[in-house]
């Protein structure tokens, strides 16, 4: 049986960080395919996920209530930042900074993880 994925009860790094991207990952550039729509212009190059550029930081896309149970509702089309934040390292181990984060919120460290788990933060 497969381990269930940690972040659907955290969601904590989708409110610390400023999520800043390379423009063209906005679906109006060619090949983007973030919302444009959530997105906020921070210069000539970057843009960033809308809530996440101001204290207190809430990633507009993020749906749900943080520690209890979260969602991303661009999932599929979140930009490079959330696809590489890994929850786990490739030897199975987790995150120091993930734990920090959760930590924050009164969220228990993550396991060791036995298996190999999709980095889906």
């Amino acid at each position: 049986m497969e381990e269930p994925n940690p972040c659907i009860s955290c969601g904590i790094c989708c409110t610390h960080f400023r999520i800043s991207f390379y423009w063209a990952e906005a679906d109006d550039a060619p090949a983007g395919f973030v919302p444009a729509a959530m997105t906020e212009k921070l210069n000539h190059t970057l843009r960033c996920m809308k809530g996440s550029n101001e204290v207190p930081r809430r990633c507009s896309a993020l749906a749900g209530t943080v520690g209890e149970e979260v969602s991303c509702t661009i999932y599929a089309n979140r930009p490079s930042p959330c696809r590489e934040f890994p929850v786990y390292f490739d030897d199975g181990t987790p995150n120091p900074k993930c734990d920090e984060l959760r930590a924050t919120i009164g969220l228990p460290p993550l396991p060791h993880s036995p298996l190999p788990f999709p980095n889906a933060a």
